[in-house]
């Protein structure tokens, strides 16, 4: 009897023994599984993934340049002829769709000591007196780097028949960063049309390359600007620029 259970308590140990064993290696097999080879290995997958999206958002703003084209204008608002006071100057509109069909970039010319009159009777004649005196009026801020341009739209209201005496000022200032460039003049009026703005400019801008201009009524711009638009599209898709 006291046999008997000396056999089986010595079996229960062996028993014991053999459970704990099994353990140990079922336990030894899970570390193994968790171990970080393929996290090791998926990291540099990772950054390399990571690096390629670096790079394809570093070339798309390095390929992203600046237009090549410029819109430079002159605008007015106020007393207009045939429109009464207007907030949204008619040449500006024009400079507006222009950018926009072309993409180009907007400079706007701002007179430095604007004493301009809003009624339209007093701005024809400060207009008349500057044309008499040949007046060179300082436009204010800084100029854009014009050399970065290959093509220029240029445009302003007809004043008796010609540029506004500014714009002169512009044109002599930039003369020699503006040779070799494409300008391309336009206008709006009530009757005048391009008025010679584009030999006006070529006189000025003798190395330049003068396209050919558009002349748009101004009371098309406050009144009627589908037709404004689609003309300056077609006008547009007609230059080679």
């Amino acid at each position: 009897m006291k046999k008997d259970i000396r056999r089986g308590i010595y079996l229960l140990f062996i028993l014991g023994i053999l459970i704990s064993m099994t353990a140990c290696r079922s336990a030894g097999s899970s570390a193994g599984s968790q171990s970080t080879p393929e996290t090791t290995e998926s990291e540099p997958e990772q950054k390399e993934e990571s690096s390629e999206e670096e790079a394809a958002e570093t070339t798309d703003t390095v390929g992203t340049e600046s237009s090549q084209v410029l819109v430079v204008f002159f605008s007015r608002t106020g007393e207009q002829y045939t429109v009464g006071v207007i907030d949204h100057g008619n040449t500006a509109i024009v400079a507006e769709m222009i950018a926009e069909e072309t993409g180009a970039d907007l400079f706007e010319i701002l007179p430095v000591d604007d004493h301009y009159p809003m009624t339209y009777a007093e701005l024809t004649d400060v207009a008349k007196q500057e044309q008499n005196e040949n007046a060179r009026p300082a436009y204010a801020g800084e100029t854009p780097d014009l050399a970065a341009y290959d093509a220029i739209f240029i445009g302003a209201p007809v004043w008796w028949g010609d540029w506004p005496m500014i714009m002169y000022t512009f044109f002599e200032e930039n003369a020699e960063t503006l040779a070799g460039k494409k300008l391309i003049p336009f206008s709006t009026h009530e009757g005048s049309g391009l008025s010679g703005f584009d030999k006006k400019l070529a006189s000025t801008c003798p190395e330049s390359i003068i396209l050919e201009g558009m002349a748009i009524r101004g009371n098309d711009c406050q009144n009627d600007q589908d037709s404004v638009r689609e003309n300056v599209n077609e006008w547009i898709a007609q230059l080679e620029y």
